[in-house]
């Protein structure tokens, strides 16, 4: 293996450990305040992970092998090496002169991502230390270096914004929230399967309204979205290894639990954007739609339900939730506690009555390997 210190960026890089070294994920500028966004720990902000590892090594692959190997050998292959870095492509940005609230919610959009895509490299990363399963562990050194060059790119654009965020510091001090590994591949695999849909959503609207690209970095969201969607086909054939994580009448409600959490999640976060999505040229329900369709015809592919997004209560529940999320923010800035109490129930019932709405039960395909469509 080369000298990682002689790697000037992590786009390069052919391991995890060679990408975290690189040039660009050090050195950080003025990182106080993006490192202190990023370590904000709430229901909408990235979270850092941890879990049993020794469940997870004791992984058998048998079962999916032919499409493992298939996926592991792609991977290998890494056809986005080199890709997530700065090229001709990549204009100036007049950082000085945008629009303050467009800047604030982009910046808070670049963090979030940052942090995002750091967390998975985090948890991967820990994973592929502790491991002793082949399988596993390389499947976990894969991923977690495509997550570290995806950091390490975002932190590239926020530094020419003056800031950027201290992922070192953020491995040592942010909370570590524990879940179960199952919880883990029914979150991660939404994560990853979410993520790709929504980059793949701004990058075709934007290829086709093209006057509405703002920044650069978008041209970079196709190989972008395609690195998460193998990251969640891994997660597909990770559960189907085991037929119970995905057939109990038990895991079908905590199926349900995560699929409504992660888009009710997602709705309420964009909504907070309306600077953000005005300047991309998108409506931010519509979006919310296009992406949730895209997810749910996705996940298909290993989950026997999909949640009811055409239902009437559907739009008027995330509705629910997002002006109880807008109160609970003023409420808290106001030091106002018992509206802060009264927002919190609202927000929980309208989370209750979207997981009460009925979902949309179908048969899980034999073969569980998808290729990006869209």
């Amino acid at each position: 293996m080369k000298d990682a210190s002689n790697l000037t960026h992590s786009a390069d890089a052919t391991t995890v450990e060679e990408a975290l070294a690189a040039d660009n994920h050090q050195g950080v500028v003025d990182s106080e305040g993006a490192t202190a966004l990023a370590m904000q720990n709430t229901l909408l902000t990235p979270r850092f992970y941890t879990t049993d590892f020794d469940e997870m090594d004791a992984i058998n692959v048998e079962p999916v092998r032919e499409d493992w190997d298939k996926l592991i050998e792609r991977m290998k292959s890494d056809p986005n090496k080199g890709h997530f870095k700065k090229n001709e492509d990549w204009e100036s940005v007049d950082w000085e002169n945008m629009e303050p609230k467009l800047k604030a919610e982009f910046i808070d959009f670049l963090v979030s991502s940052c942090t995002a895509e750091f967390s998975g490299c985090v948890l991967y990363k820990e994973m592929k230390r502790r491991g002793n399963n082949d399988d596993i562990v390389t499947l976990f050194q894969l991923m977690a270096r495509d997550e570290a060059r995806h950091a390490g790119f975002i932190n590239d654009a926020l530094r020419e914004a003056g800031i950027a965020v201290n992922l070192g510091f953020l491995t040592q001090k942010k909370k570590y929230t524990y879940f179960r590994p199952k919880f883990i591949y029914y979150a991660t695999y939404l994560s990853e399967k979410i993520g790709y849909a929504r980059y793949i959503t701004i990058y075709r609207h934007l290829e086709a309204n093209p006057e509405h690209r703002f920044h650069p970095i978008f041209k970079w969201f196709r190989e972008w979205c395609n690195d998460e969607f193998s990251h969640g086909e891994a997660f597909a054939l990770l559960m189907k290894t085991d037929p119970k994580l995905t057939e109990t009448w038990q895991n079908k409600l905590w199926i349900k639990f995560f699929l409504t959490a992660v888009y009710s999640t997602m709705y309420v976060r964009d909504h907070q954007r309306p600077a953000f999505h005005a300047a991309l040229g998108v409506d931010p329900d519509w979006y919310a739609h296009e992406v949730f369709t895209k997810t749910s015809e996705i996940t298909k592919q290993i989950f026997p339900i999909t949640l009811d997004i055409e239902n009437p209560r559907w739009q008027k529940g995330l509705e629910a939730m997002q002006r109880a999320n807008a109160d609970l923010a003023d409420a808290k800035k106001n030091g106002q506690f018992f509206k802060r109490i009264g927002a919190m129930v609202r927000a929980g019932s309208a989370f209750i009555g979207l997981y009460t709405i009925p979902a949309v039960k179908h048969q899980v395909p034999v073969t569980t390997r998808l290729e990006p469509a869209y």
